[in-house]
């Protein structure tokens, strides 16, 4: 271990890879922690009730393109669902609650339990949440739910908040929908968590996991479909983008080429 390495490995709270890198969970809290506070703070720059321009053209170019695929069936599933109240309950409770939930806890294990994959995980997720990011700025949306023949679960029978509540409806950026960021945050966990979980139900639920969270975000009606579809394609590109960004862990030396002895004695970026 290079003496850079054992310098900073005296911090409390250090955690050393098999290729000597070192993580601090309160550097990657913190880290965390800023990266979310900023994507909030853009994100939610339309706060309000006021639509930005073009939020409900793109919501008709949607609605067109998916008729177009043949897949415009997002009215369909809602007029179903809303014939059982306890999945309507329990889908608004898991739209503002199992996002965060399960994200976390998929974090925390990747940290704890397979620390050498970890910051791989890590800078997907924030890439993926940076590029849906820009798909928010470049592409407000109107959710199905501000279209007569929808309805918004969440007003009906509200959870732990709801859009139009007080403070919620003055903040936060109701048309960042496209790409969806529970489509991609879910499929993350699932990739993260369902090949390292020894129980059979356990990897069963972790795939099942992105399946439940679409039906959710179709039928309370905060998504269309091919916003799904968004959430995939920026998790791919993600993923992608990590595996060539991420020095620490597991890498590949095939892909990273030869380290220089410069690096081998001062450690690597993660």
């Amino acid at each position: 271990m290079s003496t850079e390495v054992e310098h900073r490995s005296r911090f409390r709270g250090g955690r050393t890879l098999s290729d000597g890198h070192v993580l601090y969970w309160w550097m990657e809290l913190l880290a965390i922690l800023v990266f979310y506070v900023v994507y909030s703070a853009i994100r939610n720059i339309h706060g309000g009730s006021a639509a930005p321009p073009h939020a409900f053209d793109h919501a008709r170019q949607i609605m067109s393109l998916e008729h177009h695929l043949g897949i415009y069936h997002e009215q369909t599933f809602q007029e179903w669902a809303l014939h059982f109240r306890p999945l309507i309950l329990f889908s608004n409770y898991y739209y503002g609650s199992f996002h965060f939930i399960v994200t976390i806890f998929a974090g925390i294990f990747l940290y704890r339990r397979f620390s050498d994959d970890y910051p791989r995980f890590r800078n997907t997720i924030a890439i993926a949440t940076g590029l849906a990011l820009i798909g928010f700025t470049l592409y407000p949306l109107a959710p199905p739910r501000m279209f007569p023949g929808f309805v918004d679960t969440l007003l009906n029978d509200p959870a732990f908040w709801s859009f139009n509540s007080g403070g919620v409806q003055n903040i936060s950026n109701q048309y960042a929908a496209m790409p969806s960021v529970h489509i991609a945050w879910s499929t993350w966990c699932a990739i993260a968590l369902a090949p390292r979980l020894k129980s059979r139900t356990a990897r069963a639920l972790a795939w099942l996991y992105p399946v439940v969270t679409f039906i959710v975000i179709v039928v309370t009606a905060n998504h269309y479909i091919l916003d799904a579809v968004g959430g995939l394609v920026v998790l791919a590109a993600a993923w992608y983008i990590a595996n060539w960004v991420t020095r620490a862990g597991r890498t590949d030396p095939r892909r990273l080429g030869p380290v220089p002895a410069t690096d081998a004695l001062v450690g690597q970026r993660a």
